[in-house]
């Protein structure tokens, strides 16, 4: 299945990796050189093309001039992604339950490839999946961090938690401060839905609740931001400062 992805940081880390590319579309007044050199070199067909003809393929985004046809992004097996994770490296997987902003999800595939996540859980019904908006957020991370996509969200934890992992939900009740917890454990994180959080039979499966303290008005932050807060928390508990 083909789909068309656009921004230069996306298509250029897609020329970069294996990512197989069928044809790229230029606005004739904004060629990059090198984005041609690269083509010619790999045999990638292209286009130079006016911006109606980029609003016809994906419609009135911000495709800074640039968009490719490729082929589409593949989900991977969770028991992939779990025999491809170094035997000298704590487990870390990031579930996400319900959520369906694609602008979130992209911005959390850039956090999970910053902070070396092996690999992120989805839902297959209720939930974003890999369109060509969160390939544009994540800036290209959508091609190194794995995401497997499966049908139940609790059936899996328990599964993962038989494996040895450990769940951290970010919830609110019966939660501790997130900087108490040590996350030097195979761990599972789980992220809620962006208005309803974590469900309840996903609820019922984390070991331990987490919370970020808040002292403003607003009770709760954006999806992504809370992620990567969590995220860079782990990073800092698995690597401390000498």
């Amino acid at each position: 299945m083909k789909q068309y992805i656009y921004g230069k940081n996306t298509v250029l880390e897609a020329l970069k990796g294996d990512k197989e590319i069928y044809k790229l579309y230029l606005l004739k007044n904004a060629v990059d050189n090198k984005i041609i050199q690269v083509c010619q070199k790999r045999k990638i067909d292209y286009v130079i093309t006016d911006k109606n003809h980029l609003y016809n393929l994906v419609g009135k985004v911000v495709h800074q001039g640039i968009v490719a046809e490729v082929k589409g992004y593949d989900y991977t097996p969770l028991s992939q992604i779990l025999s491809s994770i170094p035997s000298n490296k704590q487990p870390l997987l990031l579930m996400l339950d319900g959520l369906e902003d694609p602008h979130n999800l992209g911005a959390i595939l850039r956090t999970c490839d910053a902070v070396g996540v092996d690999g992120v859980i989805i839902g297959k019904n209720r939930s974003v999946g890999l369109t060509p908006t969160v390939a544009k957020v994540s800036t290209g991370a959508i091609d190194y961090i794995k995401v497997a996509q499966v049908t139940n969200l609790s059936r899996t934890l328990d599964d993962l938690k038989k494996q040895g992992f450990w769940v951290v939900g970010c919830d609110l009740n019966e939660s501790q401060d997130y900087r108490k917890v040590d996350y030097n454990m195979p761990l599972v994180i789980v992220i809620g839905s962006e208005g309803f959080g974590i469900s309840r039979l996903v609820k019922k499966q984390c070991d331990i609740n987490v919370v970020l303290p808040m002292e403003g008005h607003v009770t709760s932050l954006n999806a992504s931001v809370a992620t990567a807060v969590i995220l860079y928390e782990v990073y800092n508990s698995r690597h401390p400062l000498s």
